[in-house]
């Protein structure tokens, strides 16, 4: 498969132990962090804030304990905002339900995870940490629990310490 022209949307890609991130930027900040499968090829960061995502993701594959401190494009909704605060103050090791964040802010499980969904920015808001009432839950707006999106999620609970997924 040629993956040359979606190569070109990211101003870097760097391998990931269960795939690959894209990572696109914009204006000296990142713009979006894209999960991809393994057959994307790494490709060099073209920018210095790419540069810095690029190595701020390799200290937290190596570090689950890493915190990320990129400059963002602002993004989101103001209820996405709200519910991207209480997943970003979640501690690693740790999870919440979508019903328990929907409680935090009054809100809905289902729109919590639709807001966890729409996150421009995982790992750095980390909405791996957001699970179902009775397992796993979706992912990135993918819900099947053996396809390549659920399958990170897994990877990134179990990096970051959190049994039973």
């Amino acid at each position: 498969m040629d993956n040359s022209k979606t190569t070109v949307l990211f101003s870097a890609i760097v391998a990931a132990p269960f795939g690959a991130v894209g990572i696109r930027t914009e204006a000296g900040a990142v713009r979006e962090l894209v999960y991809l499968p393994p057959r994307f090829d790494e490709k060099a960061p073209s920018d210095k804030a790419a540069e810095k995502a690029v190595r701020q993701l390799g200290r937290y594959f190596a570090e689950p304990d890493f915190r990320f401190d990129l400059p963002l494009v602002p993004a989101g909704t103001a209820f996405q905002r709200k519910v991207w605060d209480v997943i970003a103050a979640i501690p690693r090791g740790d999870v919440l339900t979508y019903g328990e964040v929907a409680k935090i802010i009054q809100s809905a499980p289902r729109a919590v995870g639709q807001a966890c969904g729409a996150n421009w920015f995982p790992l750095v808001i980390p909405c791996h940490r957001v699970t179902a009432a009775g397992g796993l839950g979706g992912f990135s707006h993918h819900d099947d629990e053996t396809g390549f999106h659920v399958g990170v999620k897994r990877w990134l609970l179990a990096h970051e310490g959190v049994e039973g997924y």
